[in-house]
């Protein structure tokens, strides 16, 4: 077997454009940029949230109480 060469990804692409359509492939293209940028910005903001719930001082640089 050769694998898959220049020409045979060529005719595989025909056929895709030929069963779906140009229409329907850039709006799947468009649904998919968009949902892996959804994906993204979750996945920022799951960060952004636990960055806040850390506590942001440490107990050995907190001032010492006088009794």
């Amino acid at each position: 077997m050769e694998g898959l060469s220049i020409g045979k990804l060529l005719i595989v692409g025909a056929l895709i454009v030929l069963l779906f359509g140009t229409n329907k492939l850039r709006t799947l293209g468009g649904d998919l940029g968009a949902a892996i940028k959804g994906f993204k910005k979750a996945m920022s903001d799951d960060d952004t949230a636990a960055k806040r719930a850390e506590p942001e001082a440490n107990p050995a640089e907190q001032p010492a109480r006088k009794e």
